[in-house]
């Protein structure tokens, strides 16, 4: 159970606000890799069994563990036995649900690469505030949502607060791509495979063969096979082709930049 001094904020309330959404996400996603699972879904499940009795909300069964099972029949869409952001947003009730908003809109790796590629005007490996906020106004126009200045302002702090890990004011696209289905983030995948300069400057050096700056998509693809050998992963030809094209994403005329894929595979981007 929460301790008392920390008690889980808003579960109660008949409408939440996107920040308090995000609040109680990571009130309970307490390791903070992108699921509610095991023992915090647990804690999730009684606090909010707790709150709604309290708001007058009581279902069927007094059972716990049959209650639990109902829930998760009736929420986990997936069926992984753990909750994501976006079957969250669907069980709380969220002002306006404008995760699932985006999620619609950036609904494959691949999309989202070229929505990161746009608004990453500076080609810094970072989205800055400022970035950010046309990013946002661009999906909800996109998603036909009516908003206002000070609305979109909210949105874009929220998503800071939630993504902006290490609180310095901008999102770094391992940081910004958690707004994707997990199943979606291949950058998750590279988690464990992050390079340092160094490795990642003499991997690249290796396969720009011509020393002309950048690498086409056979060479890339020659790159991803050889670290993952070199990380004993397994990968099957369709997550390679998967891959391949959401980092081709950033390419620009068929050419990847070496600044561009070090987004990707270095543990920090490019300062």
């Amino acid at each position: 159970m929460a301790s008392p001094q920390q008690q889980p904020p808003y579960l109660h309330l008949a409408e939440l606000t996107a920040s308090q959404f995000l609040e109680i996400w990571k009130h309970f996603d307490a390791d903070g890799n992108g699921y509610i699972e095991g023992k915090e879904l647990e804690n999730f499940f009684q606090e909010l069994e707790k709150a709604r009795k309290g708001s007058g909300v009581m279902s069927k069964s007094d059972n716990f563990g049959e209650k639990m099972k109902e829930f998760m029949q009736k929420y986990d869409k997936n069926s992984d036995g753990k909750i994501e952001m976006a079957e969250l947003a669907q069980i709380l009730p969220t002002e306006e649900n404008f995760l699932l908003c985006f999620r619609q809109h950036v609904g494959s790796s691949t999309e989202f690469m070229e929505a990161w590629r746009k608004y990453d005007t500076d080609r810094s490996g970072y989205i800055e505030a400022n970035e950010l906020k046309g990013f946002l106004s661009d999906l909800l126009k996109k998603a036909n949502r009516p908003y206002d200045e000070p609305k979109l302002q909210e949105y874009t702090q929220t998503i800071l607060r939630m993504f902006d890990l290490n609180g310095d004011g901008k999102l770094g696209l391992s940081e910004m791509s958690r707004l994707l289905p997990v199943q979606e983030n291949f950058l998750l995948k590279f988690q464990g495979m992050k390079l340092t300069s160094e490795e990642f400057n003499a991997i690249f050096t290796f396969y720009d063969k011509d020393g002309s700056g950048y690498i086409d998509e056979n060479e890339l693809d020659a790159l991803l096979k050889d670290l993952y050998e070199k990380n004993k992963k397994e990968m099957n030809i369709q997550q390679l082709t998967t891959y391949k094209k959401s980092v081709m994403s950033l390419a620009e005329a068929g050419k990847l930049y070496r600044k561009d894929l070090e987004i990707v595979l270095c543990s920090e981007p490019p300062m």
